[in-house]
């Protein structure tokens, strides 16, 4: 038992860092194709003063930061809330529950992103590079 609790203590931090590097990938794919149209699919390009544009730019940029662990924490809570906000303005007023609503992927992006702002990078990040290593 010893040894298992000793393995994922080792591993921890690099798996930390592999579900921000998925996670982040997975949603600058949402910005991609908010601004530039790539991949195909969802609204088309949007206008950069337009709220959606805003979301794209955050998507895109903010997810960016999260792949390479850059800003981890001040990036990821900005996304949380982003995706708390994107929730209750087009998801919730289609019904309660989020798998009536289509929220479920904003629910699940804005609680990874709120763990990512508290727990950081992970070690495998441009974070944890820049930290003071002691003398």
């Amino acid at each position: 038992m010893n040894n298992a609790i000793s393995f994922c203590a080792r591993v921890s931090p690099c798996l930390l860092s592999v579900l921000r590097i998925v996670v982040a990938v997975l949603f600058m794919q949402h910005g991609g194709q908010k601004l530039l149209g790539y991949p195909p699919g969802g609204h088309g390009t949007v206008p950069l003063d337009s709220l959606l544009g805003v979301a794209g730019v955050l998507e895109l940029a903010g997810g960016a930061l999260l792949l390479v662990g850059f800003l981890t924490r001040p990036a990821a809570f900005i996304l949380s809330g982003q995706m708390a906000v994107a929730y209750f303005m087009a998801h919730a007023k289609g019904g309660f529950w989020p798998a009536q609503n289509g929220g479920e992927l904003a629910v699940v992006y804005c609680f990874v992103f709120l763990y990512l702002a508290a727990a950081g990078a992970g070690a495998w990040s441009v974070d944890a590079c820049c930290k003071k290593k002691p003398d």
